[in-house]
This record gives structure tokens, sequence and C-alpha cells, in this order.
């Protein structure tokens, strides 16, 4: 669906733009999706909307093909999120532990506690983080919007295939500088 409006509360909600993630292997230059991220975490800072930072520190618990998840170690500073992120403290931060945001932590009571009707999600990957937080956010009631020119993935195919077959199912997908428009125009009119 098209991008047509965001609610009068809407967040913003930035995934894994972390260090330990940043230096891998995409499909778009992280550079760009850190770019325009920040360029919507300014918007939303500027018309005090939240702005959800989230960063990852390990897995949910289970057996997988990959293997045990018991040898998870980090290195150090892998979970910092990124300085050009200018974390605030006005900021929601959000440490999971899982793919999507809202599965292993508070961020759903936090959003709706703030009277939060609608997220704006960006980051990285695409088929990961990206998505499993805009269905989480979907499934728990929260309209959605998806930047699709602020996150990228590893493999194109993946990265294609959620934009094309699962995010118009979960809501409205846009570019940044048309959700950073259609901020200004609607704070503009209130």
């Amino acid at each position: 669906m098209p991008l047509t409006t965001l609610d009068p509360n809407t967040a913003l909600i930035v995934i894994d733009l972390q260090k330990g993630i940043v230096n891998g292997s995409f499909i778009h230059p992280i550079d760009e999706v850190i770019d325009r991220s920040r360029a919507l975490i300014d918007v939303f800072r500027a018309k005090n909307l939240p702005v959800v930072l989230v960063n990852v520190e390990g897995r949910a618990p289970g057996r997988t093909e990959q293997g045990p998840r018991s040898s998870l170690t980090f290195a150090e500073g892998w979970t910092d999120l990124l300085p050009q992120l200018d974390q605030q403290p006005s900021d929601i931060v959000v440490t999971k532990r899982s793919w999507g945001a809202f599965a292993t932590t508070d961020l759903e009571r936090q959003l709706k506690a703030r009277g939060v009707t609608q997220v704006v999600v960006t980051g990285v990957v695409t088929s990961g983080g990206v998505e499993a937080t805009a269905r989480q956010a979907y499934e728990q009631g929260f309209n959605v919007t998806l930047a699709l020119d602020a996150m990228t993935d590893t493999r194109e195919e993946v990265h294609e295939y959620s934009i094309r077959n699962v995010f118009p199912r979960l809501g409205e997908t846009g570019a940044t500088q048309e959700i950073i428009s259609l901020l200004e125009r609607r704070i503009s009119a209130l």
C-alpha cells in the first residue's frame, strides 16, 4: 500500500544500527541507510515524536539447525549503537534478544504508554530485524510504515521478497523523503 498518512503520535524505530553489525556485507551502501535513518531521527526529535533505538545482544532460546545458542559471544563494543545516531536522553533504547524488537522487550508497553498508534521502521536487516519488528508491531495493533530506502540486507533476493510480498501485508511503504514530507505537512496542519 502506498504511503498515505501518519498518525498524530507516530514513533520511529531504528533497528540494529550498531557497531557489530554495520561492518557486514550489505546490498546497499550502509552509509546511505545510516544517513536516511538519521534524517528521520532528526525530524522525529524536532517534532517531539518518540525515537526508539534498538540493538541486539543475543538470540532467543531454542535449538536451530545452525548450532547451539550457548556458544554465542560478542566482541567488545559489538552492541554499541552507532555514534551517528546521536543517542539522546529522550530516546527509548531497547536491547532485544530475538529478531523483532517487541518479543523480548517492553517496547509495546512503552509505546502505548506514550499514546503511540503508528511506527515507522528502518535499519538492518530487511528480512530479519526490520521485518520481524514490523510483523510484531502489526500484531500488537500499531499502524506500520516502512522506510524502504533506509534499510538493507545481505542478500538481494530476501530484501526484495520482504519489500514486495511481506511489507504490503503489514502496512504502508515509502521513501525517507516522503515520510519527512508527511511529517512536515501533518505537523504544519495541527
